[in-house]
């Protein structure tokens, strides 16, 4: 086994983070390199002997306790992601990363990553926020029974699955690239490529390495913009870290907001920061973290029934951002929720869609200089349209344009200037499901105050 993992996922210039590793077919070699517009390597150790550690029980749970190989010291290296790369002498690797923030802000926009995201991904030891996968991958379970073994407990203090962290730059989309055929059973994704690699439900849906934000970042060095990163907790454990920014930046899959998290992105836009989110799926889930950032604590669906402090204190559950408990929608800040969205393009969600917004309000400011009109689509030869998107309840005014029915944290005044169609599950039809089912009675009662029958 080769496998690495660190004590803290971001840190300043100057300051120290530990590396802990296990390897069968030692010395290994190390590289630390900043990832962009390209791969730029700021250390490079050879020769480093690595020990074989027994990945313990309940390991995604408890963590790895594993020694530490080596401290080491970041440089006057730029803000950035750092990707941490152990090779074995048989050519094995294993990957893990750092986030450096930077040591005073340079940037005008801040880039947060979705870090919280990963941790409920992460299955590595076993199981994660969603199911038992290793017995799902082994094929010892099917999904449903698979997804009754979800933990609610994870440790940061193991590694990340190979795939989730590291996945080749082929990595597919998870949308269907084409539209369904008629009578086609539906699908989602590519349906080969996970075979080949052995890639696992969860592997392409967090993390940072040629996905959302690792394309989003090269992007704006190649244009020259400058980013300041962080990661999610880095907006907990520093209160006031936005405030000299202009605009904090949501690339990834930012699903998992903790209370100091939206707190302070709460406080930054009142205080007229901008908030801009590339995303969907955004803040969907609450969620918190223990013992100093080693536990991140994600219940779910089960979070006032499986957590023991919900009994006494049920305003620190974990469970929906929408839950009538917290009172705090997530679109009361994004302005749009999941709740009134979902999936394009993926099973029967809208399998013949174009993959492309459509524009609705052509006047408007941001499209100015665009050569854009109503009824244009944006990014149908993409498709732009991800697999999980965020939307509002919509009806037509008076003089035919499209308007927000404000609920659930939706403002009345959303401007529409393009839609796109969603769905939040499949139709009924002959065929399997292909994305699991959400819990409807739990978010008809629990949310909307209905009989969730």
């Amino acid at each position: 086994m080769l496998a690495c993992y660190t004590d803290t996922l971001s840190l300043r210039p100057g300051e120290r983070f530990s590396l802990h590793a296990s390897a069968d077919r030692g010395p290994c070699d190390l590289e630390i390199a900043r990832l962009g517009a390209g791969r730029e390597t700021v250390l490079w150790l050879t020769g480093l002997a690595v020990e074989d550690h027994p990945a313990p029980a309940h390991a995604d749970r408890d963590g790895c306790g594993w020694p530490a190989l080596i401290e080491i010291t970041v440089g006057e290296w730029a803000s950035g992601y750092y990707d941490i790369r152990l090779s074995d002498q048989a050519g094995g690797e294993a990957h893990h990363f750092v986030v450096v923030k930077p040591a005073q802000r340079l940037a005008r926009a801040a880039l947060v990553l979705a870090t919280n995201t990963y941790h409920a991904y992460n299955w590595w030891g076993g199981a994660n926020a969603y199911c038992d996968v290793t017995a799902l991958m082994r094929r010892q379970a099917d999904l449903p029974t698979a997804m009754q073994g979800a933990i609610g407990v994870l440790s940061t203090q193991r590694p990340f699955p190979p795939m989730l962290l590291a996945p080749p730059i082929d990595v597919p989309r998870l949308v269907n690239l084409r539209r369904r055929g008629f009578e086609e059973r539906p699908w989602g994704g590519d349906r080969t490529w996970p075979r080949r690699r052995e890639l696992s439900p969860y592997d392409c849906a967090a993390g940072f390495v040629n996905k959302w934000e690792h394309a989003f970042a090269a992007w704006a060095e190649n244009e020259g913009l400058e980013l300041d990163y962080f990661t999610d907790r880095d907006l907990e454990v520093e209160p006031g870290l936005l405030e000299s920014y202009a605009t904090a930046i949501l690339v990834g899959h930012s699903e998992y907001w903790t209370v100091g998290e939206r707190d302070a992105l709460e406080a930054f836009v009142d205080a007229g920061g901008g908030l801009a989110i590339f995303s969907g799926n955004t803040g969907f889930w609450k969620v918190r973290f223990e013992d100093a950032g080693r536990r991140f604590i994600c219940h779910k669906w089960r979070g006032f029934t499986a957590d023991p402090q919900a009994e006494h204190d049920p305003g620190s559950a974990t469970h929906l951002w929408s839950h009538k408990t917290f009172g705090r929608p997530e679109a009361a800040i994004t302005g749009l929720t999941f709740l009134f969205g979902g999936y394009h393009r993926l099973g029967l969600c809208v399998a013949r869609g174009a993959g492309a917004y459509t524009v609705q309000d052509e006047g408007h400011w941001a499209l100015e200089g665009t050569d854009l009109y109503y009824g244009d689509e944006i990014g149908a030869g993409l498709p732009l349209i991800g697999y999980e998107n965020d939307g509002a309840r919509l009806q037509f005014r008076d003089d035919g344009r499209l308007a927000a029915v404000p609920m659930l944290g939706v403002p009345a005044d959303l401007e529409v200037i393009a839609t796109a169609p969603c769905a939040f599950g499949e139709a009924p039809g002959p065929w399997p499901s292909v994305i699991p089912p959400e819990n409807l009675p739990m978010i008809a009662r629990d949310v909307f105050g209905q009989d969730g029958k």
